[in-house]
């Protein structure tokens, strides 16, 4: 029973890692379709979150056949619990990159202003990190690189209070003023793409440590 239990924790493990591979794929595709404005990229972007969705039901009902089945307590219990609220964050992850995909549709035929998509263009690539650093800290229980995850925060939340500058910068510009605006909110998208890694991170310090707190440069 005891060999069950961990076959099916380690299951629950594998399918959360899948599903950020899943976001980082989504991730990556949103931001191509951005900077090439590509349309079809786009939709693709769309359609693919039925996936990340599929397997977030899946993780999902994972974890209530485990608990229902057992009882598990301590270090177990909290990894249970660390990776229902996980699933969670990394679908939302996911449905910010559809968000994304749907502004580039929405902005197709408009041109970008240069600098501001350079602001964006790296926002997305911090995002990515921070990402990755989430899930690498999860998987290894890395409460180092898990806290890291703070101090990156702050560089894509300035990244984005550049972006809302830009905007006000624009704003003269007719030409630019539309594109601008929609920008705005896929800025907002890759700032809470970042916000949910901190959260990512905030649930590997509980498991490892039993403490469950903000990161405090989350919350600026």
């Amino acid at each position: 029973m005891r060999r069950t239990f961990q076959e099916d924790l380690a299951r629950l493990e594998a399918d959360l890692q899948e599903e950020g591979q899943f976001v980082l794929r989504a991730l990556r595709g949103a931001m191509s379709a951005l900077r090439e404005r590509d349309v079809e990229l786009a939709d693709d972007v769309i359609a693919f979150d039925d996936q990340i969705d599929g397997l977030c039901t899946r993780i999902e009902s994972g974890v209530q056949t485990l608990l229902a089945r057992q009882t598990p307590v301590a270090t177990d219990l909290r990894l249970v619990l660390a990776v229902l609220k996980i699933n969670l964050h990394l679908e939302r992850m996911g449905d910010y990159c559809v968000t994304i995909a749907k502004y580039v549709k929405l902005t197709h035929g408009l041109e970008p202003e240069r600098r501001m998509a350079e602001g964006l263009e790296e926002m997305g690539e911090r995002a990515e990190q921070m990402t990755r650093v989430a899930l690498d800290s999860f998987s290894s229980r890395d409460m180092f690189a898990a806290e890291s995850l703070g101090d990156l925060d702050e560089l894509i939340d300035r990244a984005n209070r550049r972006a809302h500058d830009d905007v006000l910068a624009l704003a003269g510009d007719p030409a630019l003023r539309e594109w601008a605006l929609r920008m705005l909110f896929v800025s907002r998208c890759l700032e809470r793409i970042g916000d949910h890694a901190v959260d990512v991170g905030e649930q590997t310090v509980y498991l490892i440590s039993g403490e469950f707190r903000e990161f405090t440069d989350a919350s600026r």
